[in-house]
C-alpha cells in the first residue's frame, strides 16, 4: 500500500516547490524515449544475432539447435548481471551522482557493444570465442543495471492527473521502436549482402549503430539530470538512491509483486520478437528476411496499440486494461502456435494480432506495482522491479519457449504463454491495486 501521509505530503507541495515549475513532462518524454529505445536497440540487436549469427559464428561444432539453445543461455546472462549492475551503480549514485553514475555505465555498455562487434570466431580462436561473448554480454547487463535514470519515475510523477495513463506509457514505446531498427537494419543487410560477407563482416554493422545510438542517449539524458532544475527536482520528489537492504525491508513484497505483474506482457514480448524468429529460422525454408520485415511492420503496429493503451487507461483504468489483456492473452495462447505453423498468412496474422495485444498490455505494464512504492523508496524499488521483471520475464524466456517447442511441439509454447497470463492476473489481485485516480 501506498504510504499515504508521504504521497499526500508530496502532492501538497507541488504548487509550492520552485523546481516543479520547471517540469514539464514533455521534456522529460524526450530523454525517457530516447533512453529506453537506445536500450531496447541494444537488447534487440543482441537478440536477433542470437538467432542468426552467434550460433554459426561461436558455435559451429554443433547443430544449429544446439547452437540457438546456447546462445540463448548466453543472452540470459545480462538479465543476471543486471540486479548486481543496479547495486554498484547506485552506490556510485550516492558517492558520486547521476552524471558520473551514467558516464560510467553507459561507456561500459559501449565498450561491450562494441567488443562484441569485433568478436572473432570459434573457428579462429576457439572457447575462448565463447568466454569474451559471454563476458560482453555480462558487462551489458551491469551495465543496463546502471543506466537506470529515474526519469521514467520522474515522468510518471510530474504527469497530470487526469493523463496519467497516457504517460505511462511513453517509456515503453521504446521497446517496438528499437525492435523496428534493428530488424530493418539486419533485413538489409542479410537481403543485400552474400552469406559469406554477411557473416564476415556484415552482422557487424549494427553493434556500431548501436555504440552511436547509446552516445546519444547518453547526452540526452545526461541533459536532463544534470541540469539544477532537474537535479532539484529529484531531490524534492524524493528520487533519490536508497540503500538496497533498507529497501527491500521496506518494500520487498511489493517488489516481487512489481516483478511478476508484467509477466503476461514478457512473455509474450518474445512470443512475436526472438522467439518466433529462431523457430522460422532453424525449421522453415522462409529467408530470415522475409520475417524481419514481418517484425518491422508488427513492431509500427505495436507503436499505435502502446498509444492506444495510454487512451484506454485514461478512461477505463490501469489495472482493468492489465486484466483485461492479460485475458486476452490466455485467448491469443489457445490458437497462436497454429497461426505460427501455419505457413506465411498464419505467420503474419500471428504477429499482427500479438503486436496489438502486446501494446495494450505492455504499454501500462511498467510500473503498474510503482505506485505502491513510498516516495523515499520509490528510486530504488523500481530500478529493482525492473531488473527482477526482466530476470523472471525475458531473461530466459527465449531458451524456454524453444526448449518446449523443440521437446513438446509448439502446442507447449502456447501453454507457456498461458502461463504468463494466470501469474499477471494473480499478481495484481494479490497487489490489491486501487480503481482509483491516485493509481490510474
Amino acid at each position: 500500500m501506498t504510504d499515504t501521509t508521504t504521497a499526500g505530503t508530496t502532492t501538497a507541495g507541488l504548487g509550492s516547490d520552485p523546481a516543479h515549475k520547471h517540469a514539464n513532462p514533455n521534456d522529460i518524454a524526450i530523454g525517457v524515449i530516447i533512453g529506453r529505445t537506445a536500450e531496447f536497440f541494444d537488447f534487440f540487436v543482441y537478440a536477433i544475432a542470437s538467432v542468426i549469427v552467434f550460433p554459426r559464428l561461436v558455435f559451429p561444432f554443433t547443430t544449429e539447435l544446439n547452437g540457438t539453445l546456447y546462445s540463448f543461455a548466453i543472452f540470459a546472462i545480462a538479465f543476471i548481471a543486471r540486479p548486481f549492475g543496479s547495486v554498484i551503480f547506485m552506490a556510485i549514485d550516492r558517492t558520486y551522482g547521476k552524471s558520473a553514475k551514467l558516464i560510467i555505465a553507459m561507456l561500459l555498455l559501449g565498450t561491450a557493444t562494441v567488443a562484441i562487434a569485433f568478436l572473432p570466431g570459434y573457428y579462429e580462436i576457439g572457447m575462448a570465442s565463447i568466454w569474451l561473448l559471454a563476458l560482453a554480454r555480462a558487462a551489458q547487463g551491469l551495465a543496463w543495471g546502471g543506466a537506470w535514470d529515474g526519469l521514467a519515475s520522474l515522468l510518471a510523477l510530474n504527469a497530470p492527473r487526469e493523463q496519467r495513463g497516457w504517460y505511462a506509457m511513453i517509456p515503453q514505446l521504446g521497446a517496438p521502436l528499437g525492435l523496428i531498427v534493428a530488424s530493418a537494419l539486419f533485413a538489409y543487410f542479410t537481403g543485400h549482402l552474400s552469406a559469406e560477407d554477411f557473416f564476415s563482416w556484415g552482422w557487424r554493422y549494427p553493434f556500431f549503430v548501436a555504440f552511436a545510438i547509446n552516445v546519444v542517449a547518453l547526452f540526452a539524458r545526461l541533459r536532463m539530470v544534470v541540469t539544477p532544475e532537474y537535479a532539484s527536482l529529484f531531490e524534492s520528489r524524493e528520487l533519490q538512491p536508497g540503500r538496497v537492504s533498507e529497501t527491500v525491508r521496506n518494500e520487498g513484497r511489493n517488489i516481487v509483486i512489481g516483478a511478476f505483474a508484467p509477466l503476461a506482457s514478457f512473455a509474450l514480448f518474445h512470443m512475436v520478437t526472438v522467439f518466433p524468429l529462431s523457430w522460422v529460422f532453424l525449421f522453415t525454408r522462409e529467408s530470415p528476411v522475409r520475417f524481419l520485415v514481418i517484425e518491422t511492420i508488427g513492431a509500427a503496429v505495436g507503436v499505435l496499440a502502446i498509444i492506444a493503451s495510454g487512451y484506454l487507461a485514461d478512461r477505463i483504468g490501469r489495472k482493468p486494461l492489465l486484466i483485461g489483456s492479460a485475458v486476452a492473452i490466455a485467448v491469443f495462447s489457445g490458437f497462436a502456435p497454429q497461426l505460427l505453423d501455419a505457413g506465411p498468412v498464419g505467420e503474419s496474422v500471428y504477429m499482427m494480432l500479438g503486436f496489438v495485444l502486446l501494446g495494450l498490455s505492455f504499454g501500462q505494464s511498467s510500473g503498474a506495482i510503482a505506485s505502491s512504492f513510498r516516495m523515499a523508496y520509490r528510486y530504488t524499488a523500481s530500478a529493482l522491479t525492473a531488473d527482477l521483471a526482466w530476470l523472471f520475464g525475458a531473461g530466459f524466456a527465449p531458451l524456454a519457449a524453444l526448449l518446449l517447442a523443440t521437446d513438446f511441439g509448439l502446442l507447449s509454447s502456447g501453454a507457456y504463454l498461458l502461463s504468463g497470463a494466470v501469474v499477471t492476473v494473480l499478481a495484481l489481485w494479490i497487489s490489491g491495486l486501487r480503481e482509483s485516480e491516485e493509481y490510474r
